[in-house]
């Protein structure tokens, strides 16, 4: 699924600003979903035509909206793409400024996802789970027996960062039966 950004407030204006429109934003975009997929499905929020976004509109409107999204556990994963540099500067300087992390990528002409990149910083213990999930389909159980001696990490403790990343959208959560399975973000692996 793709959000248009520009014109989300119903202009065609490049420029995304102020807190009150960012949450006018949200409303429209929570507005524009369709039906929960059945299947996880990435949701782009797509920065075309869009020149400048100021930090207090995005916290309001892409912030906000990946903490809706995820918080209830949606089958949709949030990923801004398209996004100029200087939006891009204005989402650096929101998950610095409070320890988050965001998945931006570009579009092909088909819709595709390529450039795929993270902004802000996982703790070393997050940015190693996320790492070794980029290598494909994995659980907590296979992560520990192949990596856990190592890292000396429980059973637990990789279930904890597996559904942290999850949390913030990073990498997306299967049910197989009881157990829980995780893939890239970005199609099957």
């Amino acid at each position: 699924m793709r959000i248009k950004m520009q014109g989300i407030l119903g202009s065609r204006s490049g420029i995304l600003a102020g807190a009150i429109n960012g949450q006018k934003a949200l409303a429209n975009m929570l507005a524009q979903m369709k039906d929960e997929p059945a299947k996880p499905e990435e949701l782009f929020l797509d920065f075309s035509g869009v020149q400048v976004a100021t930090a207090s509109f995005l916290r309001e409107a892409v912030f906000a909206f990946r903490e809706k999204v995820r918080g209830r556990r949606s089958n949709f994963y949030p990923v801004v793409a398209n996004a100029t540099s200087a939006v891009e500067d204005e989402l650096k300087v929101l998950v610095q400024s409070d320890n988050s992390v965001l998945m931006l990528c570009s579009l092909d002409r088909k819709g595709r996802p390529n450039k795929a990149r993270l902004v802000g910083n996982l703790d070393a213990k997050q940015r190693l789970t996320f790492d070794l999930v980029q290598k494909g389909v994995t659980n907590a159980g296979q992560l520990m027996r192949e990596h856990g001696e190592n890292e000396k990490v429980t059973q637990t403790a990789w279930n904890n960062r597996l559904a942290a990343l999850t949390a913030l959208g990073l990498v997306v959560e299967m049910n197989a039966g009881r157990a829980k399975q995780y893939r890239p973000l970005f199609g099957e692996a």
